[in-house]
């Protein structure tokens, strides 16, 4: 179950990229809106990383979460923002979505 709640934080992470990012360059309540969105994802992020910690090993977790947010981080760019998808960008987030899984694998 912490596997579950380990991999919805580092969604929430990519949630709270997101929000900061929307918030870049507006103003008045649509940025309060996007800041508001930060801060609720980034706490719940926390949260949950804090309840998969209880029975994950932290040098599995935090590499785990912080890779699953930096990948959709990346590919929300990608895809919603239209940034390069260079190849040495594909190949860099395919070696680090591998290690992902390695240490998934080992943990």
């Amino acid at each position: 179950m912490n596997w579950f709640f380990l991999i919805i934080a580092g969604l929430c992470e990519v949630a709270f990229t997101f929000c900061l990012s929307r918030a870049k360059g507006t103003e008045g309540m649509v940025w309060w809106s996007w800041i508001g969105g930060f801060a609720l994802f980034s706490t719940l992020s926390m949260v949950l990383l804090i309840k998969a910690t209880q029975t994950l090993p932290l040098g599995t977790a935090y590499p785990v979460w912080t890779g699953i947010g930096a990948v959709g981080t990346v590919l929300v760019g990608i895809f919603l923002f239209h940034e390069p998808a260079t190849f040495w960008r594909l190949f860099f987030i395919t070696t680090l979505i591998g290690s992902i899984i390695g240490l998934k694998m080992i943990g």
